[in-house]
């Protein structure tokens, strides 16, 4: 019996198996062994290569606290909605998986589902796509949810997800109706009613309404169970109550970030203390309770991957409370600390630079301009804001090293020579002392690395960098940034890249050989290419080489080195005041109107004054006091304001200062009123009458920043009257007198790029269909310029078929055209010009030219007419 039993019991369980794998059966069966298969081996894997896909979106999407943090966190990589393929390969996987579970185990029999696990594999299908960024197919499967299962219990997390996905693709407005209309369903769970809200205050912030997207948000953070979304939703409130001005209701959210302590990711709670301390009142907070707190986040272990940021608010707290020692410190310690946050970056360069703007050390902070400028993103205001203070700092550097080294020279030529001798010896002195601090420094440096090669090898360099790096910040000289710092030993592992290297292979080499010459054969003393060995880095004095063990006299130890290089002639000495005078004004100019500095602006245009400036430079700069006095000192505006009016009577500047009531026109006669109207008649081809006023202008306005563009606007019109070698010359001019400025740049930049392609022009035999017809004409014979006119007008009535238009064109200074316009050939051309000449009823006397347009604009351009007149040969 039992044997007979176990003979069916194989064939029975075939069966069985058979009927329960099935999806065309309606069965209890069938329907739970679908149903079981589905959840738990194929929905599981594709859950977890989900998981997976989200977990890796969330470390590589990293939070910019700087700005106002997404509810959401994926953030979108392009604006492709739609593609064939899954680009991330975990969410690859939970897409294959719902799509497997799909095709196997639906069992869709007479219209319904009977798969209770079908609608969540549709579910993870649209979420895999969604996190692909590939939308339009994500849509499509949460719709398919909703109305193939509509009594799915997961109906609600669908139209979530729908709306989710309406949102990504621009549908804001869509997506706040039906979440608005879904939230009136009151059968939705607690996390499901905070995902709505959340989504619906995302919406609303896509729409710039910022109230109601407190609103939506302050209920997802009350409804959610999830401590990281209860955290970030705060921090996110914090940051829009920051943006609608409600200062104590930002501090509030973020102090309830910071008492989740645990509860939360680290990073809200140490970005929730960064926020407050953005908002702390530096005068009348409590200074001691910020202090106190700060020490101890830095001091906390658990703090260490926050150092960066939390040095930077310490940096901030010191710069505030004008202690620049201990903020320079700070914020070299938050540059030491590696960091992936480039905003962090830039703005400690822009707080060191901002120091070192304060305190009128211009090159310093030009430098660590220039490294806040290669950290920020271009497209911000304040990118666009640090650059325009950089570039004008190009200028102060400039004019500051000129007005430096010119006064420099005067001071020392106005010395006795005995006084001369001992300036000099002393100047040797510390430049003796200088070289030889940097030589024990270049040994140390030496020596230090080589212990750290040697370390290397055996591992103790790791360890000693890492006990280097647990210390506090130090009082140590600022770092450079990295647009001053030489490269390291990681840039590079070629010799001649590394300088530290490179400087200590030379030490050696003077060490072992001397000082050599560059040529063939060093290394034979004999040879007579080595009789002598020069000192490259100091001088070019040469000394025989059996000497070289005795003490090299460098040229930059001797007084007479210098001596000689002082000026002798009067004209000379006139000329380096006259340049340092014009730095003067121009910084004085620059610190005013710039960068607000007035009591740099007023100490650089007194010294001016005393320096006895050329009588060009006298009345603007005491303009400019008088008006900086204004700011700062009404005293001595007025004591100005008296000079100005006694001197210069009947300057402009005294007509404007001495009547307040002077009526609008006199008061908008300002320099660029002047220039706009000189300009309009460059445009009315009136180039002698601009040429003529410029001289006069750009003396009246000298020291003006207006002053670049009359320059370049008189080279412009000097080409026009005087042809391509006098333009260029001109503009060659205005390039090397403003170099620093916009119309000096653009000068420059059409003498390296326009003028060699115009100075390539010349006169082509190509027959074309546009040709002219010239008649000279003197300046002021106005009579023969009628007389050539009329008769063209006269032509032009008896002519049926082509009608001649005429201009009046300048050539140069002297001579003008009558040009003849459209004629479309030579011949025609021809036809005319002998027409107007022998026929009775015009007779025009004077030679006319017949050329094409090409070579007309040849003639223009280089004013060479007479060669084009001249035989051919």
């Amino acid at each position: 019996m039992k044997t007979k039993l176990f003979k069916y019991s194989i064939p029975l369980g075939s069966l069985f198996f058979l009927v329960a794998c099935s999806t065309k059966n309606n069965t209890f069966l069938s329907r739970n062994s679908h149903a079981l298969s589905t959840e738990y081996n194929i929905l599981y894997n594709g859950q977890i290569g989900l998981d997976k896909g989200i977990e890796g979106i969330k470390s590589n999407n990293k939070d910019d606290f700087w700005k106002r943090l997404p509810i959401e966190r994926m953030q979108l990589i392009d604006n492709v909605t739609a593609e064939e393929k899954a680009k991330n390969a975990d969410f690859e996987l939970a897409e294959t998986k719902a799509t497997k579970a799909i095709q196997k185990h639906s069992m869709n029999i007479d219209g319904r589902e009977r798969n209770s696990q079908i609608d969540e594999s549709y579910l993870l299908l649209g979420k895999s796509r969604y996190y692909d960024q590939r939308f339009i197919p994500a849509l499509d499967a949460f719709n398919y949810i909703l109305y193939k299962y509509p009594n799915s219990s997961k109906i609600y997390e669908a139209k979530i997800w729908r709306e989710k996905t309406n949102m990504r693709m621009g549908n804001d407005a869509l997506v706040v109706n039906n979440i608005t209309r879904l939230l009136k369903d009151k059968k939705l769970k607690k996390q499901i009613y905070a995902d709505a809200n959340a989504l619906l205050a995302e919406a609303f912030l896509n729409l710039e309404e910022k109230d109601s997207a407190v609103a939506k948000l302050k209920i997802a953070k009350d409804f959610t169970k999830r401590n990281n979304e209860k955290a970030r939703y705060r921090f996110i409130l914090g940051q829009l109550y920051e943006e609608l001005g409600k200062k104590d209701s930002a501090i509030y959210s973020y102090e309830s970030v910071i008492k989740m302590n645990r509860k939360s990711e680290r990073k809200y709670v140490i970005q929730s203390h960064v926020r407050k301390a953005q908002l702390f009142d530096y005068q009348k907070g409590d200074t001691t309770a910020f202090l106190k707190t700060y020490k101890k986040l830095i001091a906390n272990r658990e703090n260490r991957p926050f150092l960066d940021v939390l040095f930077y608010q310490m940096g901030v707290f010191y710069d505030k409370n004008d202690k620049q020692k201990q903020a320079l410190d700070f914020y070299n310690a938050s540059l030491k600390k590696t960091t992936t946050d480039q905003y962090l970056m830039a703005s400690n360069y822009r707080n060191i630079g901002n120091m070192h703007f304060k305190n009128a050390e211009y090159p310093m902070a030009a430098k660590y301009y220039d490294s806040t400028l290669v950290k920020m993103d271009l497209k911000t205001r304040e990118f666009i804001r640090i650059q325009k203070i950089r570039k004008d700092l190009d200028e102060v550097i400039l004019y500051e090293a000129l007005a430096s080294r010119n006064d420099s020279i005067i001071n020392v030529v106005s010395l006795s020579e005995a006084d001369r001798v001992l300036y000099f010896e002393k100047a040797i002195d510390q430049l003796k002392k200088a070289d030889e601090a940097k030589r024990i420094a270049e040994e140390k440096l030496k020596e230090k690395q080589q212990n750290i090669e040697r370390n290397s090898k055996t591992g103790i360099a790791d360890q000693a960098v890492a006990v280097q790096n647990s210390g506090k910040p130090s009082n140590k000289p600022s770092i450079l940034p990295p647009t001053m710092a030489s490269a390291g030993p990681a840039a590079s592992t070629f010799y001649f890249y590394n300088p530290t290297t490179l400087s200590f292979g030379i030490l050696e080499f003077k060490k072992i050989w001397g000082n050599r010459t560059l040529n063939g054969n060093w290394r034979r003393s004999s040879t007579k290419t080595n009789l002598v060995a020069t000192d490259t880095i100091n001088s070019n004095q040469i000394v025989p080489e059996d000497k070289l063990t005795e003490d090299v006299v460098v040229q930059e130890y001797t007084t007479d080195f210098y001596l000689k290089q002082l000026p002798v002639s009067q004209t000379a000495i006139d000329s380096i005041a006259k340049v340092r005078n014009t730095a003067y004004y121009q910084l004085g100019v620059i610190y005013k109107e710039k960068f607000k500095e007035y009591d740099l602006a007023a100490n650089k245009l007194e010294q001016l004054l005393k320096n006895n400036p050329e009588e060009k430079l006298i009345l603007p700069t005491m303009y400019n006091l008088y008006k900086t006095y204004q700011i700062t000192d009404s005293a001595k505006a007025q004591q100005m304001k008296n000079r100005i009016i006694a001197q210069f009577p009947d300057s402009r500047y005294a007509q404007i200062i001495a009547n307040a009531n002077l009526d609008a026109s006199a008061l908008n006669d300002t320099p660029e009123n002047v220039y706009d109207r000189t300009y309009k008649l460059y445009e009315e081809e009136q180039f002698t009458t601009v040429l003529e006023k410029s001289d006069a202008l750009i003396s009246q306005f000298s020291g003006d920043e207006i002053v670049s563009k009359f320059e370049l606007l008189k080279a412009n019109t000097i080409g026009k009257l005087r042809g391509l070698a006098a333009y260029k010359n001109a503009l060659q001019f205005v390039a090397d007198t403003y170099p620093n400025s916009d119309e000096g740049k653009k000068a420059q930049e059409i003498v390296n790029n326009q003028i060699p392609s115009l100075e390539n022009l010349d006169f082509s035999t190509t027959d074309t269909h546009n040709w002219k017809i010239l008649y000279a004409v003197a300046k002021g014979d106005d009579k023969g310029r009628k007389e050539i006119e009329e008769k063209i007008d006269k032509y032009n009535v008896g002519e049926k078929f082509q009608k001649l238009t005429y201009s009046y064109d300048v050539y140069t200074d002297n001579e003008f055209f009558v040009t003849i316009n459209g004629i479309r050939s030579e011949a025609d051309a021809r036809n005319v010009s002998l027409t107007l000449k022998e026929n009775k009823d015009f007779k025009i006397d004077k030679p006319a030219i017949v050329l094409t347009n090409e070579n007309y604009k040849v003639i223009q351009i280089k004013k060479n007419l007479n060669t084009y007149l001249a035989p051919k040969k």
